[in-house]
């Protein structure tokens, strides 16, 4: 028998590739706002510049995917 069976954990969902892209954007907008926090170093606008185009994609896709993620984990919650 499974350890986890007999401990009586439920089979967990594989991650879909939205996820796995929802969940690497969200640990790249951590880190980014714990390197504000700790150093004033903004890595996002150090790589695409400060306020481009491109930085401000970069912070919608982690706005948006924090977003999805409070629905995810709702959704989880209601399952257990």
């Amino acid at each position: 028998m499974d350890y986890w069976k007999r401990k009586g954990v439920k089979k967990i969902k594989k991650l879909s590739t939205v996820d796995w892209i929802v969940l690497i954007l969200v640990i790249i907008g951590g880190l980014n706002w714990g390197l504000i926090g700790v150093f004033d170093f903004d890595l996002v606008a150090s790589i695409f510049g400060d306020m481009s185009a491109l930085s401000r994609i970069v912070y919608d896709l982690v706005g948006l995917s924090a977003v999805y993620l409070l629905f995810v984990v709702k959704g989880l919650a209601k399952k257990g």
